[in-house]
């Protein structure tokens, strides 16, 4: 049980980094975050170097997803981008992720291939085929534990009010959270949350640079998100400082000047738990197992 479900009715908003592998979901869970997002854009960026646009495959995903819930215990929302097909492979999709160790399921009603949120150019499924899919992984989900997250990108396709109007169906058809994707300004996400605040949490997904205002999670919780992410804020924070490593290694031939900006050996050990891993393996030396003669 991920206690997910629990934490969202709560009144203070729940803030979900984005990660995207082993390493950054430990630190993650270091710094005391109570859940985590495993960002499908993020596993593009950093594993493939590419876009956000439909290139990370299902197991790709899964793959990922279980590295992370072997090192760390922090609840896992997992982008499951459009559920990689129909509401056939929603319910394949779902049920891999839940074994592998997901606390909340998100699903896209974008057509394939589908783009990042914020990327203009995005086309969507019917809203009945999207609420196929929803009802297809609340049947395919072994416990009400594991959360649907229902995610309309229909501001930017169809407009606002279309927007609302498919949230309203998914609603309905009994997602456990709902995220409207990519509202323009603070008016719309006011509007997001007036309408279906008392009905279901809301999460709000923060972009840097993107097509949402950047609010602090405190300022959206006020006006009635129960939820923030920052998917990517790790990704971009990331590709600044290699630009700045490289480009000082380039220069000097040497990392001393960057080493202030770094852990060295020992820490990233410390970091990592490299010391009780070792002592964990000493208890099946083979020494301990040696018959006397």
């Amino acid at each position: 049980m991920s206690g997910l479900r629990e934490r969202l009715n709560r009144s203070d908003i729940l803030v979900a980094p984005g990660i995207f592998d082993g390493l950054s979901g430990l630190v993650a869970a270091q710094a005391g975050f109570e859940a985590v997002y495993l960002s499908g854009a993020s596993i593009a960026y950093t594993r493939f170097g590419r876009s956000d646009i439909g290139l990370v495959s299902m197991t790709e995903v899964a793959d990922t997803l279980g590295a992370i819930r072997e090192r760390i215990d922090t609840p896992v929302i997992v982008d499951a981008d459009t559920g990689f097909g129909n509401a056939l492979n929603v319910q394949r999709t779902t049920r891999l992720f839940e074994r592998n160790g997901a606390a909340a399921i998100q699903l896209e009603d974008q057509a394939s291939p589908k783009r990042c949120g914020h990327l203009d150019g995005k086309s969507l499924v019917p809203a009945a085929e999207m609420v196929g899919k929803i009802h297809a992984a609340l049947d395919a989900r072994h416990s009400a534990e594991t959360l649907i997250v229902a995610r309309t990108d229909a501001i930017a396709v169809e407009g606002f009010d279309a927007a609302l109007d498919r949230a309203t169906q998914y609603v309905e058809a009994g997602c456990d959270v709902l995220f409207v994707e990519a509202p323009r300004n603070r008016d719309e996400m006011l509007a997001v949350t007036s309408r279906f605040g008392n009905r279901v949490p809301l999460l709000a997904n923060m972009v840097e640079g993107g097509k949402t205002p950047i609010l602090s999670a405190d300022e959206l919780g006020q006006i009635g998100f129960r939820m923030a992410i920052f998917p990517g804020g790790l990704t971009r924070a990331l590709a600044r400082c290699m630009a700045d490593y490289f480009a000082s290694l380039k220069q000097h031939g040497t990392t001393t000047p960057f080493r202030d900006r770094m852990l060295d050996f020992t820490a990233l050990n410390a970091l990592i738990g490299t010391p009780e891993l070792l002592e964990q393996g000493r208890a099946y030396d083979p020494a301990n197992f040696e018959r006397s003669a």
